[in-house]
């Protein structure tokens, strides 16, 4: 008997390798390439009109379906931004959440039900505002509202919203790259493999560092390699912090993550020296509306960030927060792009 479960996992791997039931849904595939042509073409063409903000916009996307790492870039780049005189905002599409009418805007300590948990991870870690409207031009129309201070505005996620003009996409992949490179249903990609020929960088996360020395360059699109530097843990009942080496070789530690990739998190943390008792791979954006950590029996469970904004209701001491910061292969890459959006925006 085939479980959803199984035939979710033969997916998996045959959107990164091939196959036959990749094959048998080629048709589809076609219907998604004709759509997203078609879409493509009515914004270039101006039958569908684009939003222009009057601030420069930077899009964060993916052309591979589900989690790349996007959050930590958006992050890194706001404050990237920010280093070099910018007042940068974010708009988000609000995963998960319902949103009817007006845009949500917010800034500092927001609730993860009402903005999305990414939106509400990024506006803790950078204090920039936040809105969030599945329509991102009405999200940066709420933003310049409520901040007319915001001179950039950073979308998390949005590569394929073209109703929100952009000056400056961003792609970010991982080690699967384009995988079988078919579309979706019978591959992983939201629009053609081709379309990273079109973008101005692509950052390819790679998990944690591989020793490789720094490169710069003005090729287009610009390819730089990302990191992601765990730091200090913080308890997310008590907020006491401690540092991660302080996990390696103890007993009875275990992991959880509901992000789109959880094993890289898993890991991060092997890397680290840390071994683990217990894994716990989750749906991405899990909504922790009851807890998913009663049958494990280690003392202490780390879990990401993007999980942690959910986790504080759950009241069980022994969840630890394990933040990370993105690391670049191009020590330009943020004094490129400042440069960049300086220059006029295109007609």
């Amino acid at each position: 008997m085939t479980t959803p479960r199984s035939s979710a996992s033969l997916l998996a791997r045959q959107w990164q390798h091939g196959g036959w039931l990749s094959s048998l849904l080629l048709p589809l595939s076609a219907l998604t390439a004709w759509a997203v042509a078609r879409k493509r073409r009515q914004y270039l063409d101006g039958t569908r009109p684009a939003y222009r903000a009057p601030v420069p916009v930077v899009v964060v996307g993916n052309v591979y379906v589900g989690g790349t790492g996007k959050t930590p870039m958006v992050i890194a780049t706001v404050e990237g931004l920010r280093a070099r005189g910018y007042t940068p905002g974010v708009v988000s599409r609000g995963y998960g959440v319902k949103i009817d009418g007006h845009a949500r805007v917010g800034t500092g300590a927001l609730e993860a039900a009402r903005f999305g948990d990414e939106p509400a991870l990024i506006a803790r870690a950078t204090g920039a505002p936040v809105s969030v409207h599945p329509k991102r031009a009405l999200a940066a129309q709420a933003l310049l509202q409520a901040h007319p201070e915001v001179d950039v505005i950073v979308s998390d996620d949005g590569l394929q919203h073209l109703a929100l003009a952009r000056d400056i996409e961003i792609v970010v992949q991982d080690e699967r790259g384009v995988g079988n490179g078919r579309l979706l249903p019978a591959g992983p990609l939201r629009e053609p493999a081709s379309r990273l020929k079109d973008v101005d960088v692509v950052v390819t996360n790679i998990g944690t560092a591989d020793g490789r020395p720094p490169v710069t360059g003005s090729a287009r699109p610009r390819q730089v390699r990302m990191w992601l530097e765990p730091g200090e843990t913080r308890q997310i009942e008590g907020g006491g912090t401690r540092p991660l080496s302080a996990y390696a070789g103890q007993p009875r530690i275990a992991a959880a993550a509901g992000i789109g990739n959880p094993e890289r998190f898993f890991a991060t943390l092997r890397a680290a020296g840390i071994a683990l008792d217990a894994t716990l791979p989750l749906p991405d954006h899990h909504d922790y509306a009851e807890s998913p950590f009663q049958a494990i029996t280690a003392e202490t469970i780390l879990v990401t960030s993007k999980d942690a904004i959910k986790c504080a209701a759950l009241h069980d001491a022994r969840l630890w927060e394990v933040p990370v910061q993105a690391a670049f292969s191009d020590p330009q890459l943020f004094d490129w792009m400042a440069k960049a959006l300086r220059q006029p925006a295109p007609a």
